[in-house]
C-alpha cells in the first residue's frame, strides 16, 4: 500500500458516499486509475465494506457502556465457550482480547438501564467461566472518529 492508497482510504473514511470522480479529485488522479486503486483496495480486504454511521440514541440505543471481563481461568475450553457466546450478543458491537488484568473488553449498547440489567443477568452471568465485571457508562463523547491518521 503506498501513499496514494491511504490518502483514498482517508477519503473514504471521512465520506464513504463519495463518487469516484469526486474521490480521485481530492487525491489527484484521474478516475480510471483512482477507480482501479479503489477495486484493488477492496479486492485486497483493505476495505472492508461501507456502512451508515447511525446515530444510536436515534436508533432506540442510548446506552453506551464498556465493560471489562476478567474470566476465571484461562483454560482452552473457557475461552471458547466464552469467546463463542460473546460473538453471538447484538448488544456486543465489539469484544477486543486484552493483555493484563482485564481479559475482555465490550462496546454494548442497550435501549435503558433495565435492558442492560437484563443483558448482564439473562445473557452474560449464563455464559459461565466469568471471574468479575467492571461495567463504565459513556455520560459524553469527547471524541469519536473512523479516519486513521497520516503514517506518509
Amino acid at each position: 500500500m503506498d501513499s496514494k492508497d491511504r490518502q483514498i482510504l482517508r477519503a473514504l473514511q471521512q465520506d464513504g458516499r463519495m463518487a469516484n470522480l469526486e474521490l480521485a479529485e481530492r487525491v489527484s488522479l484521474s478516475p480510471s486509475p483512482c477507480l482501479r486503486r479503489l477495486r484493488n483496495l477492496e479486492a485486497s480486504g483493505a476495505i472492508r465494506g461501507f456502512h451508515a454511521d447511525v446515530d444510536r440514541a436515534a436508533y432506540g440505543l442510548p446506552i453506551l457502556a464498556f465493560v471489562q471481563i476478567r474470566l476465571e481461568r484461562h483454560s482452552d475450553e473457557i475461552v471458547r465457550q466464552f469467546e463463542a457466546r460473546i460473538s453471538t450478543l447484538a448488544e456486543v458491537l465489539e469484544c477486543y482480547m486484552l493483555t493484563g488484568g482485564t481479559d475482555y473488553f465490550l462496546k454494548v449498547v442497550v435501549s435503558g438501564l433495565d435492558a442492560y440489567e437484563d443483558f448482564i443477568r439473562h445473557r452474560i452471568h449464563t455464559i459461565g467461566g466469568i471471574g468479575s465485571i467492571d461495567t463504565s457508562f459513556v455520560y459524553g463523547t469527547v471524541k469519536r472518529s473512523g479516519v486513521f491518521p497520516r503514517i506518509d
